[in-house]
């Protein structure tokens, strides 16, 4: 959200507390936020905690002077790139239907020309109540866009549809609406985490993938427009919203679901770790120490190469395929004829080679540092976030996916 302009609109409700963490979300994705409040939010928290948050002055006030020739309402929506309104409450959003601009925040949407994200928040006999279903259809039907509610427990301790959503979902709702669309009617499969091949019924062989990648793919995907398929392995990651999770543990689960759901991918990302082995033999009950000796021997079978499968068996070009090379070499050049290598034995479009050896990126790291190798060459990318990798991955293969059109 760098560069990003945006006005956070406060309603007077209960939920205002959670504005502020959405507050601190926003500021510290790089977006400037100017926050505008209504008189009633003002009983739920103060000003001068979204001023200290902002860096910026609060418009609170239409008839203060000096808050009027300095953070006007015209002055508030002028250059925005996008409204948040958390939460709106049914009269916020009444009166937004009306047209009206007699506070700060109906004042700053009226004046405004960039879209405008709603949170609502309310009670869920108000929520269900017709009047505040007409007024969300009207106001989705003049173009602005909703986030939540959400089920749960509710101040006024009933439960059900009315509670704000999560800062961080409000947040993702607001990159989604600034981030470019270009994924857009495209599916995207995604394989993500390591694979458990079982040697007892408490027992497996593994591999440090956490999924951290393969979730961070998915969730850029599907904030850039995106259908996700995420086939994963065991993890302890939540799937993004939005996202159809697939949850495998073997290698040839996961191998399974891929080729069912692969028909109608514009591009597949194995960025999965899986299992190269198995054992031959799977026991039924634990297996005890003292059965086993002192050196026991596990025989092992190799395990279905599903990207080379995957290479083999398409239909001419499609899907676009990117496989991920995960090696422990810190040698570029060493890396870079890895990944080569892996890229014409498996037929891929994309090759995204990192270093796994290194303690500050690769498996369970917040971060990474990857080369993005296809036949026209090769593409460094800096130690960055996963998320950042994410979308350096998908800014590649958005370009062979414009090259190429839609599928059939």
């Amino acid at each position: 959200m760098a560069g990003a302009k945006i006005v956070l609109g406060v309603g007077g409700g209960i939920a205002a507390y959670k504005s502020v963490e959405l507050l601190r979300g926003l500021v510290k994705l790089g977006a400037e936020v100017r926050v505008a409040m209504t008189q009633s939010a003002r009983h739920f928290v103060g000003e001068l905690t979204f001023q200290t948050l902002s860096g910026q002055p609060v418009f609170t006030d239409m008839f203060d002077n000096q808050q009027d020739a300095d953070i006007g309402h015209i002055r508030v929506a002028d250059g925005a790139s996008l409204i948040v309104i958390a939460p709106a409450t049914a009269n916020l959003m009444a009166r937004l239907v009306a047209g009206m601009a007699n506070d700060p925040v109906t004042s700053a949407v009226l004046a405004a020309t960039c879209p405008v994200l709603l949170a609502p928040a309310m009670n869920v006999n108000m929520w269900n109540n017709e009047a505040t279903q007409r007024n969300v259809e009207t106001l989705a039907a003049r173009g602005m866009y909703f986030v939540g509610p959400d089920q749960g427990f509710l101040a006024c301790k009933w439960i059900g549809q009315g509670r704000l959503s999560e800062p961080a979902e409000i947040a993702e709702a607001v990159a989604q609406l600034l981030s470019a669309q270009d994924y857009a009617g495209r599916h995207v499969l995604i394989s993500a985490g390591g694979t458990e091949e079982a040697l007892d019924p408490v027992r497996f062989l593994g591999n440090r993938s956490t999924g951290k990648m393969g979730y961070a793919l998915a969730r850029a995907v599907v904030r850039r427009g995106g259908r996700v398929t995420l086939v994963s392995g065991p993890s302890t990651l939540e799937a993004p919203k939005g996202v159809q999770l697939v949850s495998v543990r073997s290698a040839a689960q996961m191998c399974d679901a891929i080729v069912n759901a692969r028909q109608k991918a514009d591009a597949i990302i194995m960025a999965a770790a899986v299992a190269d082995f198995r054992p031959v033999q799977v026991a039924t009950s634990k297996l005890k120490k003292h059965e086993l000796g002192n050196s026991p021997t596990i025989v092992l079978e190799r395990t279905v190469d599903i990207l080379a499968k995957l290479g083999a068996e398409r239909e001419g070009s499609w899907p676009l395929l990117v496989g991920f090379a995960a090696e422990t070499t810190s040698d570029p050049t060493a890396l870079l004829a890895l990944a080569r290598k892996k890229l014409l034995a498996k037929k891929c479009d994309l090759i995204v080679a990192n270093d796994v050896s290194a303690s500050d990126r690769g498996f369970a790291s917040d971060q990474n540092a990857v080369q993005l190798v296809s036949s026209e060459g090769h593409e460094d990318v800096a130690l960055a976030s996963k998320d950042e990798i994410a979308h350096a991955i998908l800014d590649r293969l958005s370009r062979e996916l414009q090259a190429k059109g839609p599928r059939a």
